[in-house]
């Protein structure tokens, strides 16, 4: 690859996307991290019944075993990377309150133009 495609290529990747935006909103947010106690959060908050939290613990506890494994990470693509760090993502986040509005003149505009870029008529 030349000089001119590299310097491309890398010009390309460090711009913002064009079509990418965000909606700044309030939400509730796990602490980073994954243990049991983190489970039991998220199962909580969404108000699970006691089957499926056990379901979840087990999963759990069966990731765990496998992310300890020295053969976790595959190496048959011969590829670099820097292995994840589970510990340091959030695995919950949710808006803090569902607005309910009376009426369309008390929705906040920015709530509007996130509608209107998805393109969902209100």
């Amino acid at each position: 690859m030349s000089t001119a495609e590299t310097q491309y290529l890398q010009d390309v990747a460090e711009q913002d996307y064009k079509h990418g935006w965000e909606t700044d909103i309030e939400a509730d947010t796990a602490e980073p991290g994954l243990d049991e106690e983190t489970v039991r959060m998220i199962s909580a908050k969404k108000d699970e019944p006691e089957w499926l939290l056990e379901w979840r613990l087990k999963a759990y506890r069966y990731f765990d075993r496998l992310i300890q494994q020295e053969d976790f990470y595959p190496d048959w693509a011969h590829l670099d990377y820097e292995e994840p760090d589970f510990q340091n993502m959030s695995y919950y986040s949710a808006p803090k309150e569902k607005a309910q509005y009376d009426s369309m003149e008390e929705v906040p505009q920015e709530l509007l133009d996130t509608f209107e870029r998805l393109g969902i008529p209100l």
